[in-house]
């Protein structure tokens, strides 16, 4: 789905010449075949004062956080420089939730040679835009929530995820073994994710099931896949078997397949760790955690320095608590009112913890 009226589809134009003297045909065509080589190896040139940028969101906007995020910071950097009297255009390009598809809308998107800058944010995009940024190596690509080192092409900024799911794991944990209405004696709480990925498998899910063992070692993640992006009954399906296999509390990361899960909470009786942003309004006495990425914020600011001519390109960051980029929403009137005091003091002396540096979790 394309918003703003854009279009993926490339247009070929093929030249032809009249019968004629075959050595002004020749000599034609030579012309013809080196204008046409440089074409395709030179960017289209804007004026020092343009600029051109696409947002691509592997997936849609609407109902996804973190790419509703992404726009919104994206936007706000534009018409800043807008302001400033800089002449910006800006296209937001929706590619679907089918990954497999999203090398192709790429490598379409990149041919155009329409666009200054590609922003873009998602695990998964780095490698997947590595071979389509050797084809265009004119085209950058700013990705954010990712990590790439070493492509001249390509500037990314990751979240220490590992602090973000600790968080979350630890206040599951904690009202898992609370007497709050939902909880049950079991030390089980679980989680379900879109798809499996290297930062899902490697520090998501440990540091959530971290974050539980410290309120209580005895504690277990049970960890389920949808398998997609979208489908929300099939959220819905394994939330029901979660909770008749005793888990009591579930963060889904798992995108339209969330509202599965909420459902599923509402339904059956269960608490939700939210992830990304602040999630307590979604299901009201149901959802007992919001941990929290500063996307809009990363995405505006990062935008602005690649406006400016500051964005390195080649490089990868980690941006986390001590920066102000990972937070958890302590003071939400919804969870002040359904998460007991005992466990919001737990849950904010951890955080003033993070903040302070006096516990310190790597990025891996």
């Amino acid at each position: 789905m394309i918003r703003n009226a854009h279009s993926f589809r490339v247009t070929k134009e093929i030249y032809m010449t009249h019968q004629g003297n075959r050595s002004h045909i020749a000599l034609a065509a030579a012309v013809l075949a080196a204008a046409a080589l440089l074409s395709s190896c030179a960017p289209k040139q804007k004026n020092a004062d343009e600029a051109s940028i696409a947002v691509f969101v592997p997936g849609v906007v609407s109902g996804s956080p973190v790419y509703e995020m992404l726009v919104s910071g994206v936007e706000k950097a534009v018409e800043k420089a807008a302001a400033g009297g800089r002449k910006v255009s800006l296209q937001i390009i929706e590619a679907g939730t089918k990954q497999s598809e999203w090398g192709t809308r790429l490598t379409s998107l990149a041919a155009e040679k329409k666009y200054s800058l590609i922003i873009s944010s998602n695990p998964s995009l780095p490698e997947i835009i590595a071979p389509v940024s050797e084809q265009f190596p004119d085209q950058r690509f700013l990705i954010l929530d990712a990590w790439y080192e070493g492509n001249p092409k390509m500037a990314t900024v990751r979240y220490n995820q590992r602090e973000q799911a600790y968080l979350s794991g630890y206040m599951a944990a904690l009202a898992s073994s609370s007497s709050m209405q939902y909880a049950n004696p079991q030390k089980k709480i679980g989680l379900i994710a879109g798809q499996e990925y290297p930062a899902m498998n490697g520090i998501i899910l440990p540091a959530f099931l971290e974050g539980a063992k410290a309120v209580d070692p005895g504690f277990d993640v049970d960890f389920r896949v949808v398998g997609n992006w979208y489908d929300a009954a099939r959220g819905a399906e394994l939330a029901r078997a979660m909770k008749d296999s005793g888990v009591d509390v579930i963060m889904p990361i798992s995108g339209g397949a969330n509202q599965g899960v909420i459902s599923a909470a509402r339904e059956l009786g269960f608490y939700v760790a939210w992830f990304d942003d602040n999630g307590y309004a979604k299901a009201p006495g149901y959802v007992v955690s919001s941990s929290v990425m500063e996307q809009e914020r990363l995405a505006e600011e990062q935008t602005s320095a690649w406006l400016e001519g500051k964005l390195v390109f080649g490089t990868a960051s980690t941006v986390g608590m001590k920066e102000g980029y990972i937070s958890f929403v302590l003071d939400d009137p919804l969870y002040e009112e359904h998460v007991p005091a005992e466990l919001r003091d737990k849950q904010r002396a951890l955080v003033s913890r993070l903040e302070s540096g006096e516990l310190v979790l790597g990025s891996e």
